[in-house]
């Protein structure tokens, strides 16, 4: 698990209210983030949400219809891309076909007036870097996708930008490859200590590479945080729903009470659940599969329902369970194996305990 960097007093990059509309169509909605020095932050949403048009703003290709980007104190707002001390690699990786492994690594490094010797040594050390020396000849139709993709990195990094965008970089690997070159990735990027930006629709990419995950929905930025507050504290239906399977029990929410549960009245029956709110405003109870208990194993603060096992499937490391309750509702739950004592049958009447301290009230 990544330790979050600490917000820094002076970060690096600030956005501040950033909107972007085209025609009556707004991709980017009062956008506000700060970003660390050495910090790596994934913008994660569905296709349309903005994320895309989020990084070509910071990259320069967009123009914001207001407000701000700042990089080390200077604003970006209206600097044209090569003025930009950032670079960014494309989805599509966009290697020159003629050009051999090298040439692509190098080819932004002709206009530094570097020597002949200094431009091998700094593309040797690149490829190095990704773990391609020995490609140098090489032309990019020759490599797989995973090599390819590590030329792009490399080309991107040749300039020594102080902060690198990526957009899709993994999306066009199979997808053992693209957890192999996740791992990559990251370790490139704490060597180097440099900034990354990078957009991805992936939350288990997001959640294994980032310090910070920031969730876009509609052009907002809804919810900033390291992935694992984001996971067990959502914000909303919509970020819990994003970033894994989850249940959602729609009710009531009940009395304030002193400390930190809440009683939520559901079809149900009444949930115990941690969260804020008015006292009869509309919510969701929400809570993750792995969580939920069957056969009453949640704690002294538990909520036990009774349900009917409809459903056990092997997966291998776990088994899934489907649930259905008396109203006709369907609780999904997951056990890692192996499971201590007799696992109950598909047609069993079972218990299933919701731990407060595991259940979440969100805005309905």
């Amino acid at each position: 698990m990544h330790a979050p960097l600490p917000p820094p007093a002076a970060p690096l990059l600030r956005l501040a209210q950033v909107t972007k509309r085209f025609a009556a169509h707004t991709a980017v909605d009062a956008v506000s983030l700060d970003l660390a020095s050495g910090e790596f932050v994934c913008l994660l949403g569905p296709s349309g949400c903005g994320k895309s048009t989020l990084l070509r703003l910071l990259a320069g290709f967009e123009t914001p219809d207001s407000g701000t980007i700042h990089l080390d104190g200077a604003d970006l707002t209206a600097l044209p891309p090569h003025r930009r001390p950032v670079n960014m690699m494309f989805q599509s990786y966009a290697l020159f076909p003629h050009l051999s492994v090298a040439g692509n690594v190098g080819y932004g490094l002709k206009g530094l007036g570097l020597s002949r010797a200094a431009l091998q040594e700094r593309v040797g050390g690149l490829l190095q870097l990704v773990r391609l020396d020995g490609f140098a000849a090489r032309k990019p139709e020759t490599l797989s996708g995973g090599q390819r993709q590590r030329v792009a990195l490399a080309r991107a990094l040749a300039r020594e930008p102080r902060l690198l965008l990526l957009d899709e970089p993994l999306s066009a690997l199979d997808r053992a490859l693209r957890e192999e070159t996740q791992g990559e990735l990251r370790a490139i990027q704490r060597r180097l200590g440099t900034s990354f930006v990078v957009v991805t629709h992936d939350p288990a990419e997001a959640m294994a590479l980032a310090d910070r995950v920031g969730v876009m929905e509609r052009g907002r930025l809804v919810q900033v945080g390291p992935a694992r507050t984001l996971y067990e504290r959502p914000a909303s239906r919509f970020v819990a729903g994003l970033l894994g399977d989850v249940n959602l029990i729609e009710g009531r929410l009940g009395p304030a009470v002193p400390g930190a549960v809440r009683s939520v009245e559901t079809a149900l029956g009444p949930i115990r659940a941690g969260g804020e709110g008015e006292a009869g405003a509309a919510v969701v109870v929400a809570i993750r599969p792995e969580r939920l208990g069957i056969g009453g194993e949640g704690g002294s603060d538990a909520t036990e329902l009774s349900g009917t096992l409809a459903e056990a499937t092997f997966l291998g490391d776990r088994l899934r369970y489907r649930v259905t309750m008396a109203d006709g509702t369907v609780l999904r739950a997951s056990a890692p194996l192996p499971i201590t004592g007799p696992a109950p049958s598909v047609g069993a009447a079972v218990t299933v305990a919701i731990p407060a301290e595991s259940a979440r009230i969100l805005p309905a």
